[in-house]
């Protein structure tokens, strides 16, 4: 027992600065915190409940002060009693510099909670900061030893947009009670925990203080939270997570220098990347509109509720829920970045995994918004008859053909090379390129490939365009030879070269049907929910009903309807699906599926003897749902009313 204590006494003599440190900052926050909120109501500054904001009484703010103040006392409080540096890796001259660009920061912070400083001034106070951390304390991504070969001027780029990105994540983030707070502080243990991976120990003091801060304030913030960081707290977080791995120049590797920063920041940078896609694209839709009420806001400074939080916080209907599923969600970008440091060589495959699942979570959180948006904009782009865009869209499309073409063409031929084990070289891009590129450009040009109007386009066209990229393959392999530059895998280069090219630009050009349908089913996906959508059993399942989803998909993002069923009297179609929608059963198990699928119109897409019309009426009838007849006939003229001349009416 005796042996025991002796070890633990020497364990915590050797780590005293580490939990020192710790305990500290804990303390000076714990005891600064109700201070600072007690100030911050005296002052007014105080959050009031309004559209935007979740809470329902006024929760002073700029609590974040207090994790500032605890956090630099700390620091320089460990250096006037060990007289030593912080960290071996930056100097205490560096870090008293540090100290008063984050004073200056935390005074814009201030002035915001309290006047409410406008956007601009408030981005030019946070580049002031990221100028000063570049010039006066010499830090910026060269110092990184991955990142020396970085010339001056992208270093600056680089530092402000990291810097000043950062600040801005954090700021938008804090949505919820104890969000950001705890965002930071998972942050902060795996930018540390990385440093322990790659040797430097004594680098990690500044994280435990920077911790030890976060989890005192964290005591008052976590909902029902009773102060918040205000712009005074989100921003100070965010500048000290993105300088601090620049200034301990952690490690030779790029991905410990960047790569674990990225990911331990991984939810603020996603909700920031999305906000400002999210906004631009609804500005250019409300400049593009003039029904454009229902878009959001129009302008990319102005704020909205789509953020992450927003988003969980509306499915879970509970800030603890919401909060727990983003740190839940930083805490897994944050093993992913310790497995990757752990396996090393064989990390390649760890992030593949994380990749895919990171990408099925992005596109699910981003179909009902953000795809949604850009659905609506590509759709008035596409269906934008006015003469003058008509006429822009007929003058770009070839041009963009040409260039698509040629850049695929490129990337297909490198893309062949590597896969046949062939090298790169002078000789490959000077002349094979060439010989390979030419003959299918002047191939496609000679088929007719930017004559024909792909979005109409049939299978046949297509086989042309097959053949047009056969026939260029083979008249390369000929140049090859006559230029005699042959190797020996020309014929399996040759055939892996026209098959890639084929799939390559048959892709691209079935790119706008593709997109168009994807975007369909985002809507279809978003207007399933909505009660005052219109929801459609189509009976029948052949080319009618294709022509009638074909129509719904040009519509796409302008309808209120959604097909949710299918009826056919085909019974082995049953339980199949025809263009992504199910065939439920015929018609006489339709008033089950009616029922089913809370049905109210049924559009009636195929041809009916009279016998079968007529038990069709009774059984809708019956049902009390809305029913129309989809027709794409031909017909007499004389049969017909009136044919209104479009093209003339355009004209």
């Amino acid at each position: 027992m005796t042996a025991f204590f002796q070890g633990l006494w020497r364990v915590l003599s050797v780590t005293a600065p580490w939990w020192g440190c710790f305990l500290v900052s804990f303390a000076l926050a714990y005891v600064l915190t109700p201070v600072c909120r007690e100030l911050a109501r005296r002052l007014g500054m105080v959050d009031r409940p309004s559209a935007r904001r979740i809470n329902k009484t006024p929760i002073p703010r700029s609590g974040g002060l207090a994790i500032f103040l605890a956090a630099t006392l700390t620091v320089l409080g460990y250096m006037q009693v060990t007289g030593s540096q912080l960290s071996p890796l930056v100097s205490n001259d560096i870090l008293h510099r540090l100290m008063v660009l984050t004073g200056a920061l935390v005074v814009v912070g201030l002035l915001d909670d309290k006047f409410g400083l406008p956007p601009l001034v408030k981005l030019a106070g946070q580049v002031g900061v990221a100028l000063g951390v570049f010039f006066w304390c010499d830090i910026g991504f060269r110092a990184l030893p991955v990142m020396s070969w970085m010339p001056a001027w992208l270093d600056l780029c680089f530092t402000l947009f990291w810097i000043v990105g950062a600040i801005n994540a954090f700021n938008l983030i804090d949505g919820l009670d104890g969000l950001a707070t705890g965002l930071a502080l998972i942050a902060v243990i795996g930018m540390g925990g990385a440093l322990f991976f790659i040797g430097y120990p004594k680098a990690t003091l500044v994280y435990f203080v920077f911790a030890g801060a976060c989890l005192a304030f964290l005591r008052y913030n976590f909902h029902p939270a009773s102060v918040f960081l205000g712009d005074t707290g989100s921003m100070y977080l965010g500048f000290v997570l993105a300088v601090l791995p620049m200034t301990l120049k952690s490690g030779d590797s790029l991905f410990v220098s960047l790569g674990v920063p990225l990911l331990a920041m991984g939810v603020p940078i996603f909700d920031t990347a999305l906000a400002i896609l999210r906004r631009t694209l609804r500005a250019v839709l409300v400049r593009g509109r003039r029904d454009a009420a229902d878009v959001g806001n129009s302008h990319v400074m102005q704020a909205d509720t789509d953020h992450l939080h927003h988003r969980i916080l509306r499915k879970f209907l509970s800030q603890r829920k919401a909060a727990g599923a983003l740190y839940g969600l930083a805490a897994f970008l944050v093993a992913v970045g310790f497995g990757g440091l752990a396996l090393r060589d064989r990390a390649a495959g760890l992030f593949i995994v994380a990749f895919i699942v990171g990408v099925v979570v992005v596109v699910r959180d981003m179909r009902r918004i953000e795809l949604w948006d850009a659905g609506r904009l590509l759709n008035n782009v596409v269906h934008d008859e006015s003469h003058a865009m008509r006429r822009r869209r007929r003058v770009l499309s070839i041009p963009c053909y040409v260039c698509m073409d040629v850049l695929t063409l490129v990337l297909v031929y490198v893309f062949t090379t590597l896969a046949m084990g062939l090298k790169i070289n002078g000789h490959a891009l000077h002349t094979a390129l060439p010989l390979r590129i030419v003959p299918v450009f002047f191939c496609l040009i000679f088929f007719r490939a930017y004559a024909t109007v792909w979005s109409r386009a049939l299978i046949s066209n297509y086989v042309r365009l097959a053949l047009a990229v056969f026939v260029g393959t083979m008249g390369g392999s000929a140049g090859i030879i006559l230029f005699r530059y042959p190797h020996a895998h020309l014929m399996a280069f040759s055939g892996l070269f026209f098959a890639l090219s084929t799939l390559a630009l048959s892709g691209l050009r079935m790119l706008r049907p593709v997109l168009r349908d994807l975007f369909y089913s985002l809507d279809a996906g978003r207007l399933g929910d909505d009660p005052a959508t219109s929801r459609i059993v189509v009976y029948g399942a052949g080319l009618r009903y294709n022509m009638f989803r074909k129509e719904l998909v040009r519509a796409s993002t302008h309808n209120n309807r959604v097909i949710v069923g299918l009826l056919d009297d085909d019974v082995l179609l049953r339980g199949l699906y025809v263009g992504g929608i199910r065939v439920h059963g015929t018609l006489n198990q339709a008033p089950d599926v009616l029922r089913k699928l809370r049905a109210d119109a049924v559009v009636i897409a195929c041809v009916l003897t009279p016998e079968r019309l007529a038990v069709a009426r009774r059984t809708f009838a019956a049902a009390g749902v809305k029913v129309s007849v989809w027709s794409c006939a031909e017909r007499p003229l004389d049969e017909v009313p009136a044919i209104a001349n479009h093209e003339g009416e355009r004209r």
